[in-house]
C-alpha cells in the first residue's frame, strides 16, 4: 500500500495578488507583453515550488490562467466567435483579453490599437461558487482547431524546471455543457465529435513530451445526467483512450457526489478518480466496494473551499481501513483556487480564531500529515495529530461561537415575520404616490468607482497615517461630489456611492458579531478582480445601525430619493467562509434578522427606496435538482425575513448577478421584492425569457451595459436592448441601469456609460403615448 498526496489546482494571484497588479497595469498600459507573461511564469514557478516542498506528489499544470480556465479551453480548441475576427491561427492575447473584456475600435485604455469593437463574451458563476467563467459559445456550423498549446508548454516550462507535473485539463463535455449557442435549436452536445480530435492531439502531444498522468476535470458528473450526457462521457473518454493510450487519466470530480453517475464514471477507460469526500462523504464505501482493483483512487478529504482547520485524527479513523491493500491518493475536494494562499501571513488576526483555520498552504500540509501516517504510522506525525485534534476541541468548546441571545431571537421568528403588509400591486401604488418616478426610471446598482485616491485614504488610515476625522471628511466629500454628479446628468433615484466600503460583505460583516477577517485572504472571483470573503465563526447579531449615517447624510444633499444600500443574508452567507458546526439555514437566519434591524432603522430615518443585494442567491442553488427545493425555501424565507417589516410604502430593491432564472422563478416570485435589478447585458436580454409579464409583477432593470468591460455602448445600443426587454414586461415594470455595481470601473467610462443610459431613457420615454 502507497499512499501519496495530490493538489488538483493552486490559486493562481499570487500571495500578494501579483497577478492582479500584473494584469492591470498590463491592461492600462503601463507595462507589456512580456512584463506580463514574465510575472505569470514567475507565479508559476513558485506555485510548483511551494507544492513540492509541502508534501505534494502529484503537482498541477495548466490550472494557472491570466483570466479563466475555461476561457483557457476555448482559446485551446479555437472556440471564438466570428464577432472577435479571429481567423484562426494561434490565439494571441488581444483575442484572448477582447473575449474577457471587450474591446473598442480606437486606441483602448492601454494605449493599444484594437480593430473590433465587440462587448465581451457573457460570463456567469462557476457551478456553486463564487468563481466567475467566461462561457463558451458556439454555432450550428462550429469547427474545432488546436489554437492555444498553453496546457504542452506549461508542462514542459514545468519540466525545465525540475518539476514533473500532472496537467490539467476540463473535459470535454463539461466543456461543451457549459456552454451556450446562438441557435436555439443547436444542442452543444452534438459538437462533441469535432471537438474529440482537439483534445486527442493535446493528449498525445503531452504524451510525446513525457507527461504520465493528464488530470480530466469533469465537474458535470456532480450533475443530474441524462441518457444522452452519459453516451457522450463514454463516447469521448473512449476516444482519448484511443488517442493517448501511454497517459493514464484522473477523471476529477468535484462539488457533490457521483449518486447516479457513479457507474458511469466506473465504466469509463480511465487510470484513477477522484472524488469529493467533503461534499458527499457517504460515496467512499461505495466506491471503494465498486471501483476495479487497478483503478487509482483519490480522495478529496480536505475541503478545498472552506477556510476550517481537519480533524486529523477523525479523518484517520475513516481513511484507516480504505488504505488497507490498496494505493490511494490524498487531495482536497476540488481546485484550492477557492481559497486563501496562507494562513502565516496573517498576523493580526486573533490568535485562537487562527488556530481553527487552515488555508491553501496548510491544508496540503494537512495532506502530507495523513498521508505519513497511512504510510508509517501515526506515531511518525503524532504532534502535528495531537495539535490537529487540540485544535478542533478547543473550536468546539469556544464560548465565542454561542450567543444564547441570538438563538432566543431566532426562537421566537415566525412566518409572519417573514410577509409584506399587502400584495405587490397594492405597495406599488403606495409608493408611487410619495415617489411620483416617470417611466423607464433611471437609478444605478449602488456602487461608483473606488478610485486611487479612495483606496490611498482607507489604506492610510489603516495604516494610523490618516486621522478618523480626517478620513471621514474625505469620504464626505466624495459622496457629495457624487450625489452633485448624479443629479446634474439627471439620474431619478440615486445611491451615496459607498466610498466608506470596502466589499459588499466584509462592510457588513466587520460591524456584525461573529464574523473574522483577513488582510491577505485574497480569492479569485474572475480576472484581476479578487474578493476577500469574511470567516463566519459564531452566532451572527448586529450590535449598533450600520448604514443609517451615512444614508442619512447622502439624502440630506438631495430632494431626490436615496436608496438606502444593504447586502441581503443569502449573499452575505454564500460570500463568506461559512461555519460547519451549524445548518447553513440557520446561520442564514441569523444574519437575516440583523439586516431585518438595519431596514427598520433605514425606513425610521426616513429611507424611502432600501436595496438589499441578493447578488449570490443562484450560486447557492444546490447541483441536484431533488436538493433546490429546500435550499430555494430557507434562501426565500431569509430574505423575506430581512424585509418583512417594511412599510407597504418603503420600495423593497434586490439584485441578483449572472444567473440562470428560468428554472427558479418561482423562488424569485416568492422573495416579492418591489424591484429587481438583474445582469443581463452579456445575454443581450436572453435571460429576460422566465420574466414575463404573467410570470413577474414586480418590476424589473434589466442592465443595459456591461460593467465588466471597459467598452462603453451606444445609446442605440442600450435602446435596442430596452426594446427586447419589452418583448416581454410592459413599460410600467422597466427599470434602467447598469447590470452591477460600479466599484471596479474608472471615472470617465462611468461618466460617459451612466450620462449616456440616461440619454436612452429619455429616449424611450419620448415613444410612450402622452399621459392623461
Amino acid at each position: 500500500m502507497t499512499v501519496t498526496v495530490a493538489t488538483l489546482g493552486f490559486p493562481r494571484i499570487g500571495p500578494r495578488r501579483e497577478l492582479k497588479a500584473a494584469l492591470e497595469r498590463y491592461w492600462s498600459g503601463k507595462s507589456d507583453r512580456e512584463t506580463l507573461l514574465h510575472t505569470a511564469a514567475e507565479l508559476r514557478a513558485k506555485a510548483w515550488t511551494l507544492q513540492r516542498r509541502l508534501g505534494a506528489d502529484h503537482i498541477p499544470s495548466n490550472d494557472f490562467s491570466l483570466y479563466d480556465h475555461v476561457l483557457d479551453t476555448s482559446a485551446m480548441v479555437g472556440a471564438v466567435p466570428p464577432s472577435f475576427g479571429w481567423r484562426g491561427g494561434p490565439i494571441d492575447l488581444d483575442i484572448y483579453f477582447a473575449m474577457a473584456r471587450g474591446a473598442h475600435a480606437e486606441a483602448d485604455s492601454c494605449g493599444r490599437h484594437h480593430a473590433l469593437d465587440v462587448p465581451a463574451a457573457e460570463m456567469t458563476k462557476w457551478f456553486d461558487t463564487n468563481y466567475h467563467y467566461l462561457v463558451p459559445e458556439f454555432a450550428a456550423d462550429q469547427t474545432f482547431e488546436l489554437a492555444s498549446t498553453k496546457a504542452i508548454d506549461e508542462f514542459l516550462e514545468a519540466k525545465a524546471l525540475g518539476f514533473h507535473t500532472r496537467p490539467v485539463l476540463l473535459g470535454p463535455v463539461s466543456f461543451l455543457k457549459l456552454g451556450k449557442t446562438r441557435d436555439g435549436e443547436l444542442d452543444p452536445r452534438a459538437l462533441l465529435g469535432a471537438l474529440l480530435p482537439v483534445y486527442a492531439a493535446v493528449l498525445t502531444q503531452l504524451a510525446d513530451v513525457g507527461a504520465d498522468w493528464v488530470q480530466i476535470d469533469e465537474p458535470c458528473l456532480a450533475l443530474d445526467l441524462d441518457d444522452r450526457d452519459r453516451a457522450a462521457l463514454h463516447l469521448a473518454y473512449g476516444a482519448l483512450a484511443r488517442a493517448a493510450p501511454r497517459l493514464r487519466l484522473m477523471l476529477t470530480t468535484y462539488f457533490g457526489g457521483l449518486g447516479d453517475n457513479l457507474l458511469t464514471a466506473l465504466a469509463l477507460p480511465v487510470a484513477g478518480l477522484h472524488l469529493d469526500l467533503v461534499r458527499a462523504p457517504e460515496q467512499l464505501e461505495l466506491v471503494m466496494a465498486a471501483a476495479p482493483s487497478d483503478l487509482t483512487v483519490s480522495l478529496g478529504v480536505i475541503d478545498g473551499r472552506n477556510v476550517w482547520r481537519s480533524d486529523l485524527e477523525a479523518m484517520l479513523d475513516r481513511l484507516e481501513p480504505v488504505a488497507q491493500g490498496r494505493d490511494i491518493v490524498l487531495a482536497p475536494s476540488c481546485s484550492l483556487l477557492h481559497c486563501p494562499i496562507d494562513l502565516a501571513q496573517e498576523r493580526s488576526l486573533d490568535p485562537e480564531i487562527r488556530t481553527w483555520l487552515a488555508f491553501a498552504v496548510q491544508k496540503i500540509e494537512e495532506l502530507a500529515v495523513l498521508a505519513s501516517a497511512l504510510n508509517h504510522g501515526r506515531s511518525s506525525v503524532a504532534g502535528a495529530l495531537a495539535a490537529s485534534h487540540d485544535a478542533a476541541e478547543l473550536r468546539r468548546t469556544s464560548a465565542r461561537i454561542h450567543d444564547p441571545a441570538v438563538a432566543g431571537r431566532l426562537a421566537q421568528a415566525t412566518p409572519a415575520s417573514a410577509r409584506r403588509a399587502s400584495p405587490c400591486p397594492l405597495r406599488r401604488a403606495a409608493q408611487q404616490a410619495i415617489l411620483g418616478l416617470p417611466p423607464y426610471p433611471t437609478t444605478t446598482i449602488g456602487s461608483f468607482p473606488q478610485t486611487e485616491a479612495v483606496r490611498g485614504a482607507r489604506a492610510r488610515r489603516d495604516r494610523g497615517e490618516l486621522g478618523a476625522a480626517d478620513y471621514d471628511a474625505f469620504l464626505r466629500d466624495e459622496t457629495a461630489r457624487a450625489i452633485r454628479w448624479q443629479q446634474e446628468i439627471g439620474l431619478d433615484v440615486l445611491v451615496h456611492g459607498e466610498f466608506e466600503r470596502n466589499d459588499m460583505v466584509q462592510y457588513f460583516g466587520e460591524q456584525l458579531a461573529g464574523f473574522a477577517f483577513t488582510r491577505h485572504g485574497w480569492v479569485q472571483s474572475y480576472g484581476s478582480r479578487c474578493v476577500r470573503p469574511p470567516i463566519l465563526y459564531g452566532d451572527v447579531s448586529r450590535p449598533r445601525p450600520m448604514t443609517v449615517e451615512w444614508w442619512r447624510y447622502a439624502q440630506g444633499l438631495t430632494d431626490r430619493p436615496m436608496k438606502g444600500m444593504l447586502t441581503g443574508p443569502v449573499t452575505i452567507l454564500n460570500w463568506s467562509f461559512v461555519r460547519d458546526d451549524l445548518p447553513r439555514a440557520k446561520v442564514c437566519r441569523q444574519v437575516a434578522l440583523a439586516i431585518r434591524d438595519e431596514v427598520g432603522d433605514l425606513e425610521a430615518a426616513g429611507a424611502k427606496i432600501i436595496q438589499i443585494d441578493e447578488a449570490a442567491l443562484r450560486e447557492g442553488l444546490p447541483l441536484r435538482r431533488r436538493d433546490w427545493e429546500g435550499y430555494l425555501g430557507w434562501a426565500v424565507e431569509c430574505f423575506r425575513l430581512a424585509a418583512g417589516a417594511a412599510a407597504d410604502a418603503t420600495q423593497i430593491h434586490t439584485h441578483m448577478c449572472y444567473s440562470e432564472f428560468n428554472d427558479i422563478m418561482a423562488a424569485i416570485a416568492a422573495m416579492d421584492a418591489d424591484v429587481i435589478s438583474i445582469e443581463t447585458a452579456r445575454s443581450r436580454m436572453e435571460l429576460l425569457g422566465a420574466f414575463t409579464a404573467d410570470a413577474y409583477a414586480a418590476q424589473i432593470g434589466p442592465g443595459v451595459y456591461d460593467i465588466h468591460s471597459p467598452r462603453v455602448p451606444s445609446a442605440d445600443e442600450m435602446i435596442a436592448l430596452l426594446r427586447a426587454a419589452g418583448v416581454h414586461l410592459s413599460p410600467e415594470q422597466l427599470w434602467v441601469n447598469p447590470d452591477c455595481g460600479l466599484k471596479t470601473r474608472r471615472w470617465p467610462e462611468t461618466k460617459l456609460a451612466l450620462s449616456t443610459m440616461v440619454e436612452a431613457a429619455r429616449r424611450m420615454r419620448e415613444t410612450l403615448p402622452p399621459q392623461p
